[in-house]
């Protein structure tokens, strides 16, 4: 930890999750579905084919990427876009707690104002028939 109480990564090393966010970042740029191979050198070529391997097969484990023959490896590409994981990682958050009432209201509760504003828009959209 630094001064601030914060944590500190050790020189060299990425923060748990930066690579998975570096290999998604580079593939919901790409226009295709990108191998292992493409991945890494799009990443400037400081990990190995093998780390980017384990990370991509990670990230589909996951069910964030899927992949498809290509040759001997795979190519890879997101299920969605940027937004789309935020939600499916807010579903799984909500899924994974036994009270999704006292759960929803505590969001609601913490939202600020504009963001509230924007929720009762969106939900008075979803409700509106003529739509």
């Amino acid at each position: 930890m630094n001064d601030d109480g914060e944590a500190t990564v050790a020189a060299g090393r990425r923060p748990n999750g930066a690579l998975e966010a570096e290999v998604l970042a580079i593939l919901q740029a790409a226009e295709e579905a990108l191998t292992p191979a493409q991945a890494a050198e799009r990443l400037g070529g400081g990990l190995s084919y093998s780390t980017v391997v384990t990370i991509l097969s990670r990230l589909h484990a996951k069910g964030i990427l899927e992949r498809t023959p290509r040759g001997r490896a795979y190519a890879y590409t997101p299920v969605t876009d940027e937004p789309g994981l935020a939600a499916r990682q807010m579903h799984q958050v909500l899924g994974s707690k036994p009270d999704r009432e006292r759960v929803l209201t505590r969001f609601v509760d913490d939202l600020s104002a504009a963001d509230e504003l924007l929720l009762r828009r969106l939900l008075g959209a979803e409700l509106d028939p003529g739509r």
